[in-house]
């Protein structure tokens, strides 16, 4: 059974030719009639009634308004007594708006599960957690390390133990399945937000109307009336003010700032853009260290490892690098204050493609591979003995009592028949520019800084430090998420500011002489009575034009 509902805003009821159109069932169809002069709004709300038990017949009804050539009236009626929205054609489903993908399949269920805000919030916090545990754990160690940093016997907090570390995959906590979950589920809640609360929220925004009634407008957050003005010139002062303003008869609309409702959904691109890449980043990239002393070389290929199931390598992986010299900088206290390695690249027909000084905070990128310069050491010491050699002394780290200070040492045997126990001369270095002397019992000998060719005798043994050899603490990476995250970083601060726009509507309706003004605004709606009360304010008041009396003229008898 169909039935049929009519509002009219008229107490007469003028006759209606009804044609053939679609029947959609619970539709509403919204539009203006004009007859001879005489115009109404009108409501029709169709409804198809099935008998129980009975599916809905396949027939299709049709009705129509005069004037609509079979076609829906291209009409929104967003405020009583408003109709219209610029003509554009604005198309809806049961499940919402046209054409966004994937998301359109879902079940309305699921996505206002998804797009729920306390669920979110939690998501994020979880983010945060995980990524704080991340720091806590020290990430990419052997099993052995965390079977005695979290011991099942006193584990942390009563129940931490390596069990879980191991097994939830903590241990390389960014490219774990738990971490990578919860991150795609707060990505799956950002984009049903967006498909469910901010795309409609901008359709409606860019739909503008028409306010008929007086009465309506007065309703608008702001409003106001000019005596003795013209809504034409309202227009015109707007547009001054940036408004894009229509016109039809004599209502007026006016609006602003719509940027302002796409930033929030920039930002969520930018924040899906930012775990995409950070994803990327975990499950896509290469990581290695190599400590190599000044002189020698080692292909990137040997030292870089894949972090995740997506890492694919290069044919920059076959590049040589060549460690040609490794200097240091200091401070005037003698701390090192900076270190220096000039490296060469060389490709598999031995031709040198690139060559830098790095530095810290001074990479190397080639190919996709970026070296960049992290630690130090001394690798050995160059030493003549009573003007033999030189001898080539391993330096080894020795173990401090805190702090981040560095020594390395290294030993000269001395032979001696007598002895049971091997002795000798001890050096030790805190870095490259002094190195220190022990005799074989242990006392202070002397200093003496290398390339000085300064001999020192020691135990009747005459040495000369000639050199002191340093190593290059370097770190590679491949990192192809990178640009992504930066990308998104940087949508991200752009749409930020964006949001900041205030969207702004206006309307207006000429009453007579009278302009009646309304609007409202989505932000700084406490400055917005001054804003429009300094543009109201410009509105040139019309004067009424009057022709000179004519003079009498007086006739005697």
């Amino acid at each position: 059974m169909e039935t049929l509902k009519m509002s009219l805003v008229q107490n007469q009821i003028l006759p209606l030719h009804f044609k053939p159109y679609p029947l959609i069932h619970n539709s509403r169809i919204l539009g203006v009639y004009s007859n001879k002069g005489r115009t109404f709004s009108f409501t029709l709300t169709c409804k198809l009634n099935t008998v129980k038990g009975n599916k809905p017949s396949k027939g299709k009804s049709r009705i129509s308004v005069p004037g609509s050539d079979g076609v829906a009236p291209p009409v929104v009626e967003s405020e009583e007594g408003s109709v219209g929205n610029g003509g554009r054609k604005v198309e809806e489903t049961k499940n919402g708006v046209v054409g966004f993908g994937l998301l359109n399949k879902l079940p309305r269920k699921v996505l206002g599960i998804l797009s729920n805000l306390p669920l979110a919030i939690a998501e994020m916090f979880a983010v945060a957690a995980l990524m704080a545990l991340g720091t806590f754990i020290d990430q990419g160690e052997a099993p052995d390390y965390y079977f005695q940093k979290f011991p099942e016997d006193h584990p942390p907090l009563g129940f931490f133990s390596w069990r879980w570390v191991l097994t939830l995959g903590f241990d390389h906590m960014f490219s774990s399945p738990v971490f990578l979950g919860t991150l795609a589920l707060l990505g799956a809640s950002l984009m049903a937000c967006t498909y469910t609360t901010q795309i409609p929220l901008v359709k409606v925004a860019r739909r503008w109307s028409f306010l008929q009634s007086a009465e309506t407008i007065r309703k608008q957050e702001y409003a106001d009336t000019l005596p003795r003005a013209s809504v034409k010139d309202l227009g015109v002062i707007l547009m001054g003010d940036g408004y894009e303003v229509f016109s039809k008869g004599p209502a007026l609309y006016a609006f602003k700032g719509l940027a302002g409702r796409f930033a929030p959904i920039g930002v969520h691109i930018s924040l899906l853009l930012i775990m995409s890449g950070g994803t990327l980043s975990a499950v896509g990239s290469f990581r290695g260290a190599v400590t190599v002393p000044q002189g020698l070389n080692f292909v990137a290929g040997d030292v870089l490892a894949p972090s995740g199931f997506l890492s694919t390598p290069s044919d920059a992986f076959s590049t040589e690098i060549h460690v040609n010299r490794f200097s240091m900088d200091y401070y005037d206290s003698g701390e090192v204050s900076q270190f220096h390695t000039d490296l060469s690249l060389f490709d598999l027909n031995g031709k040198e493609v690139m060559r830098k000084t790095i530095s810290v905070n001074d990479p190397l990128r080639y190919g996709g591979i970026t070296i960049y310069q992290t630690d130090w050491s001394i690798s050995a010491l160059q030493v003549l003995k009573d003007d033999e050699g030189p001898f080539n002394l391993a330096m080894a780290p020795l173990q401090l009592n805190g702090g981040d200070k560095k020594l390395f040492g290294t030993f000269l045997p001395v032979a001696d028949d007598n002895s049971p126990n091997v002795k000798g001369i001890s050096m030790l270095a805190r870095d490259l520019q002094s190195v220190i002397l022990y005799d074989k019992e242990g006392k202070f000998a002397g200093v003496r800084r290398p390339n000085s060719n300064l001999p020192i005798e020691i135990d009747g043994i005459k040495i000369v430090i000639a050199d002191a050899i340093g190593s290059s603490g370097l770190d590679l990476k491949t990192d192809p998420g990178v640009p992504v995250v930066y990308a998104g970083f940087g949508a991200l601060m752009l749409t930020t500011c964006i949001s900041y726009l205030s969207h702004t509507q206006l309307w207006a309706l000429q009453d007579g002489t009278s302009v009646v003004v309304g609007g409202k605004t989505n932000r700084a709606k406490g400055e917005f009575p001054d804003t429009m009360n300094r543009l109201l304010d410009q509105v040139p008041e019309l004067v009424e034009s009057s022709s000179p009396e004519e003079p009498n003229i007086l006739s005697g008898l």
